[in-house]
């Protein structure tokens, strides 16, 4: 166990951010530093929330090691501070302010002095958000409303398009967040955050869904042009998202406006899912009713019945191929931050589903200028 509390070398500690960066977990950099333990990486890792911190590095005007021992031996030898000042290109207050923070004439030593001013520069300096209390109220808000970092930047920069002291980019949120030692925001509301994480690191993953034999479905590859522009409203991508205890609920995207709306329904047979969207679907207004496109799930096998209920046209894509309904996709992980994986989703009313579906259509998108779906729909219908 000696391995695991002994100290990271600068060294190792180069190597556990760089392996960090490249997406290693923390078992594997533990293993590859050979450490038996991995809480000493993550004490590591946790310091700073998973940010890699900066590279030190001295200021471009600060006085060198060098510079120090000229200073010690012109001292020794009994020179004036002008004389010294005037050898090394510098002002003779600069000399003076050296010595007196390091015990004077007598007591100056170069190399302890050059260890002093490189602990000095350690202090904490004050970020952004933490100068300006505006600033740090809007944002903590809009995190409380699980806005992502992304969306409360550019909504700033929306709203407030002359301020330039109102703008902040999303990584000095992130680092506000995740780096607790600036105290600047409260660690609460990183559970606002969609994935939930104490450390900063970018994660992705696939998953694979077995493939319906559905009787004439008609494939993405016969979608109009128009589908695939965004240009004209009314086009839908849908999904079923699962959850504990084999429940389920639809979701639907409008491509045009990424608005999106969620179904509640009582399982997962063609019968029920088909039916429940159909009602839906038809309390929309008609230019809101073009096409749909869906996966190749068994829950859309009576497919027909659907278009003949709503005059809705159903595309489905190619097998394994999500990214053909990237709009949706999108959506469902951001649904994961109100209804984790492992939820029962039958808990929930219908009344429930529209309120979260509210949430995110009220949510900027970087895609729409930051603007929210529920705005860019009402300008559509207006």
């Amino acid at each position: 166990m000696l391995t695991a509390r002994m100290r990271f070398t600068p060294q190792q500690k180069a190597e556990l951010w760089e392996r960090w960066r490249s997406g290693q977990c923390i078992a594997d950099i533990a293993r590859a530093l050979e450490r038996r333990n991995k809480s000493g990486v993550y004490r590591v890792l946790a310091l700073s929330g998973g940010i890699s911190p900066a590279a030190r590095r001295r200021a471009p005007l600060a006085l060198r090691l060098e510079e120090r021992e000229e200073i010690s031996r012109g001292v020794a030898a009994g020179q004036s501070l002008r004389g010294i000042a005037q050898r090394l290109g510098r002002m003779p207050s600069t000399v003076s302010r050296e010595l007196r923070r390091n015990g004077g004439c007598s007591a100056y030593r170069a190399s302890e002095a050059d260890t002093n001013a490189w602990a000095r520069a350690r202090r904490p300096k004050r970020c952004r958000l933490a100068n300006h209390t505006e600033l740090r109220w809007q944002v903590a808000q809009k995190l409380a409303l699980e806005w992502s970092p992304e969306q409360i930047s550019g909504w700033l920069k929306r709203q407030y398009p002359g301020d330039g002291g109102m703008h902040l980019s999303h990584e000095t949120i992130y680092r506000s967040l995740f780096v607790q030692t600036r105290g600047v925001l409260k660690k609460e509301l990183m559970a606002h955050l969609r994935t939930g994480r104490q450390l900063r690191q970018a994660q992705g993953g696939s998953t694979w869904r077995g493939v319906g034999q559905l009787k004439d479905a008609v494939s993405i590859r016969e979608r109009p042009a128009e589908v695939d522009d965004r240009a004209v409203p009314g086009h839908w991508e849908g999904d079923l998202l699962a959850g504990a205890n084999n429940t389920h609920m639809v979701t639907l995207v409008e491509r045009h406006s990424r608005f999106a709306m969620l179904i509640k329904v009582a399982n997962k047979d063609t019968a029920t899912v088909v039916g429940a969207l159909s009602k839906h679907v038809r309390q929309l207004p008609q230019q809101l009713r073009r096409s749909l496109t869906w996966d190749r799930g068994k829950e859309m096998a009576e497919h027909k019945n659907f278009t003949i209920a709503t005059d809705v046209q159903v595309y489905f894509c190619d097998p394994r191929s999500p990214w053909q309904r990237g709009s949706n996709e999108n959506t469902n992980g951001l649904l994961r931050q109100y209804f984790p994986r492992g939820t029962d989703l039958s808990r929930f009313s219908q009344a429930h589903l529209n309120r979260i579906a509210l949430r995110l259509n009220q949510r900027p998108r970087k895609t729409l200028g930051f603007e929210t779906p529920a705005d860019r729909l009402r300008a559509v219908l207006h």
